[in-house]
């Protein structure tokens, strides 16, 4: 006589059936030199003009790309349409991409600023100094040129953690080049060239402070041209560093963040 299974055997036996559906692709997955065993290099591949083509309807030009400290995703430099350059997202089907910025759970960095510190490097030698103000000997060595806007929040946090910086190490000085983001800080453009004429570390703290800062006392377009240039090296925001090695570290960091970038081999 057949007696009907209980639910907790019909549970058992289902577990077992779908444990031996799964254990082929399981052997797959961990086996036989798979993807999962190995690089992810031994799998997937792409090169710029293959990232162009898939994206040509989305950006104008593509730079560089490589693989992301993101799981299963490329990391693609590029310049939109708009004229903008900045990092994309590419997974392995090369069927999707992200814009925006991936922040690491463990050490609650954001991954996609050190990739772009990362993969991307200008040419030092087309940035000329002149224009700038100085913090720190300007004979020392290790010459670290920095994109500031007079009204931005976190261009005046960073600002004392270069002090701490040139404090700690007297090789190294900061050439700040006026970079004002009209489009956030309207004032910011007469305040950077009031800055400039005055060549004033002081009237930049006290634009920080929020202290007024009387109108540019000179016709200069010193501003204008950083503006420019800016543009040119692909530099949208502030604060950014820009490293004697010609790698780009954008955002706030503290003076021990900037000194691990220094001492980091130039390549």
């Amino acid at each position: 006589m057949n007696k009907r299974q209980s639910p907790t055997t019909l549970l058992a036996l289902t577990a077992v059936i779908c444990l031996v559906l799964l254990l082929p692709g399981l052997s797959h997955a961990f086996g036989e030199g798979g993807c999962g065993e190995g690089q992810c290099a031994d799998c997937h591949s792409i090169e710029v003009k293959e990232t162009q083509e898939i994206l040509k309807d989305l950006v104008k030009e593509v730079h560089a790309v490589d693989f992301s400290e993101v799981p299963g995703m490329f990391i693609v430099d590029a310049t939109g349409k708009n004229g903008q350059r900045g990092l994309l997202y590419l997974d392995f089907s090369k069927n999707y991409i992200i814009s925006g910025n991936f922040l690491s759970i463990s050490d609650k960095q954001n991954v996609t600023r050190r990739e772009i510190t990362r993969m991307r490097r200008v040419d030092y030698t087309t940035i000329p100094l002149t224009d700038s103000l100085v913090l720190g000997d300007p004979r020392a060595p290790k010459k670290v040129i920095l994109f500031t806007d007079p009204q931005c929040p976190y261009c005046e946090k960073l600002h004392p953690e270069l002090k701490k910086v040139v404090a700690a190490a007297p090789d190294i000085v900061f050439f700040i080049k006026m970079m004002p983001l009209v489009n956030i800080h309207p004032e910011a453009y007469d305040i950077s060239r009031a800055i400039l004429c005055e060549n004033s570390l002081g009237l930049l703290e006290d634009s920080f402070a929020g202290k007024s800062v009387p109108k540019p006392a000179c016709d200069s377009d010193a501003v204008d041209r950083t503006l420019k240039l800016a543009q040119n090296l692909g530099i949208g925001s502030t604060p950014t560093l820009v490293l004697p090695d010609g790698r780009i570290a954008p955002g706030y960091r503290p003076a021990e963040g900037i000194l691990e970038l220094l001492k980091e081999p130039e390549k």
